[in-house]
């Protein structure tokens, strides 16, 4: 479940397993749920008097899904993200557009505040079903080492019943 701080080496790269295609519910409900009231967002009549002539995915959606579809390659057994340091989005986010996320290893290092834990740089990329690059950002985290990682999974004490 998840990579430890052994795990990780400068230059790696790891690639999402599955893409996700952005549906016009999720932009809608997210975009409604954040409380943003840029219409580019909800309104097609408005969206269409822009240069795009439809609505845009809600940017923070495409962040979100991005860095979720980077997360079992990277940060699964993450204790915290620690920082972003940049967030570019170099081409747009329609409804129908499927996402995979990309992510380098930048750098590796040992934590001083907590010795069981080392932190994590990396840098990700979303890409289009075009391979187009839609969102790139860069963030830290700080992950357990091997031996301080712990088991979530519930004890069971019971027997099978069947």
């Amino acid at each position: 479940m998840g990579r430890s701080y052994e795990d990780f080496e400068v230059g790696a790269t790891y690639r999402s397993r599955i893409g996700r295609t952005v549906l016009d519910a999720d932009n809608v409900w997210f975009t409604a749920l954040t409380m943003n009231t840029n219409e580019i967002h909800f309104n097609a009549e408005a969206a269409a008097r822009t240069e795009w002539g439809r609505p845009l995915v809600n940017s923070c959606l495409t962040l979100a899904l991005v860095l979720g579809l980077s997360v079992a390659d990277t940060s699964e057994r993450s204790a915290v993200n620690l920082g972003w340091e940049r967030v570019v989005l170099p081409n747009p986010v329609f409804a129908g557009d499927t996402l995979w996320a990309e992510t380098e290893v930048l750098a590796v290092r040992e934590s001083r505040s907590r010795p069981e834990h080392g932190i994590v740089s990396v840098r990700t990329r979303g890409l289009n079903q075009r391979g187009e690059p839609v969102i790139e950002f860069s963030r830290s985290f700080m992950v357990p080492k091997r031996e301080a990682a712990v088991d979530a999974f519930p004890a069971a004490d019971a027997e099978w019943t069947i």
